[in-house]
């Protein structure tokens, strides 16, 4: 049985502001094209189909036209709810679905009941579990103790039952989890609980496949155990991530080949680090001059009009940050009664970016301190208001 194991399609997504709905429906088309130029028997979507769990219309609508175009391929597909899912919404109407040969799993009391397909060796087993919330499942499922190992070592007793019965099938499972031996990036969503997020990859052990889904980025924890990571870059974290899926051979009793199918690239990311000047004029900075770009100035003055001026060479500049080589602020000058307002806030600048301010900039500080202080007849009329306003309520 060949297998194409995706997850984290999180459609509906921005990337900084920038819509990546047409880059996803790009992937849905590479997607299909795989699964027939592969001959995939099964597609698995190992969670987070969309970004939130009240997704956009949009985001529904290239969802199900995905699904639709999945159901008609010559690929069966089981596809589970991730923790920015909505498992009530993505299981609607599961059990007419699955007649099309689509198969949403997203209730955690059917954990132990697999989808159960065949090949030319006989059965698999495929086995999909939700995001299982601790918090949720704790008490239907009599949990000891409050923590993801827990409930996802249930889920998988479950699983474990189910296979004794039928004599050692060869089994799938799809699991959302924070796995130990992976490293997170910075778009996935934090679902620790008492500080704890992580699971042992033991809890797969005895599993032909487990295809795994959360993290953002490819990991192959055993020959068995693997993320395929989100098919897009949703972070500047994620620039030297590879994306795609994995394409995996299940022969007569154990995973034979596993191969990774890189997915479409929109723009590569790039992180640039310097001072202004040098960013905009440095040739070996030519070949992002078409990417997404994260920008960190380190000029000891803050430039004017930075973001306009990079994006005059890289078009596509999504973040600037600013990291001076100048000390950020010690000690403030001392209180002085005798000191002007605006000769404090002028020190403060000078300290902040290690130069003082110029003639045109002081002034518009005079004109911001001017604007702050109290004026004395303001304040009266602001008294006899709230004295009128006492006689009359």
């Amino acid at each position: 049985m060949r297998i194409l194991h995706t997850s984290d399609w999180h459609l509906g997504r921005s990337f900084h502001r920038e819509g990546m709905l047409s880059h996803q429906a790009v992937f849905v088309d590479h997607l299909l094209e795989v699964v027939e130029r592969e001959r995939v028997d099964l597609v698995v979507v190992s969670g987070d189909v969309y970004d939130r769990a009240l997704p956009q219309v949009d985001a529904v609508r290239l969802a199900s036209e995905a699904l639709a175009r999945l159901a008609a391929s010559r690929a069966r597909v089981v596809l589970t709810s991730g923790n920015h899912d909505s498992a009530h919404r993505l299981g609607f109407g599961s059990e007419l679905i699955d007649a099309a040969g689509v198969f949403i799993r997203t209730d955690a009391a059917r954990v132990g009941t697999p989808i159960l397909l065949e090949d030319e060796h006989g059965p698999v087993a495929v086995y999909g579990l939700p995001y299982l919330d601790p918090d949720t499942v704790r008490e239907p499922w009599g949990l000891s103790a409050r923590s993801h190992a827990a409930a996802l070592g249930e889920a998988m007793r479950r699983v474990r039952d189910d296979l004794d019965r039928r004599g050692g099938a060869r089994s799938v499972v799809l699991a959302h989890a924070f796995v130990a031996g992976a490293e997170p990036s910075d778009s996935e969503r934090d679902i620790s609980v008492g500080g704890v997020s992580m699971v042992p990859t033991s809890v797969f052990d005895g599993i032909s496949y487990a295809a795994l889904g959360h993290l953002h980025g490819r990991h192959t924890l055993t020959d068995t155990v693997r993320y395929s990571g989100s098919p897009l870059a949703y972070s500047f974290s994620e620039a030297t991530h590879r994306k795609g899926s994995w394409l995996v051979d299940l022969g007569p009793s154990r995973v034979s080949a596993a191969e990774f199918v890189d997915a479409p690239v929109p723009r590569p990311l790039a992180r640039l680090r310097g001072e202004l000047e040098t960013l905009l004029t440095d040739p070996a900075l030519a070949a992002h001059e078409s990417s997404w770009v994260h920008v960190t100035l380190t000029d000891t003055v803050r430039p004017l009009q930075a973001m306009e001026r990079l994006r005059r060479r890289f078009p596509h500049t999504l973040v600037l940050g600013f990291e001076s080589t100048v000390p950020v602020i010690g000690s403030l000058p001392s209180t002085d009664p005798t000191r002007r307002d605006v000769d404090l806030v002028a020190e403060f600048v000078t300290e902040l970016r290690g130069s003082a301010p110029s003639e045109e900039e002081l002034a518009l500080l005079g004109q911001a301190v001017d604007a702050c202080c109290e004026d004395p007849e303001v304040d009266m009329l602001l008294g006899e208001a709230e004295e009128f306003a006492e006689v009359l309520f």
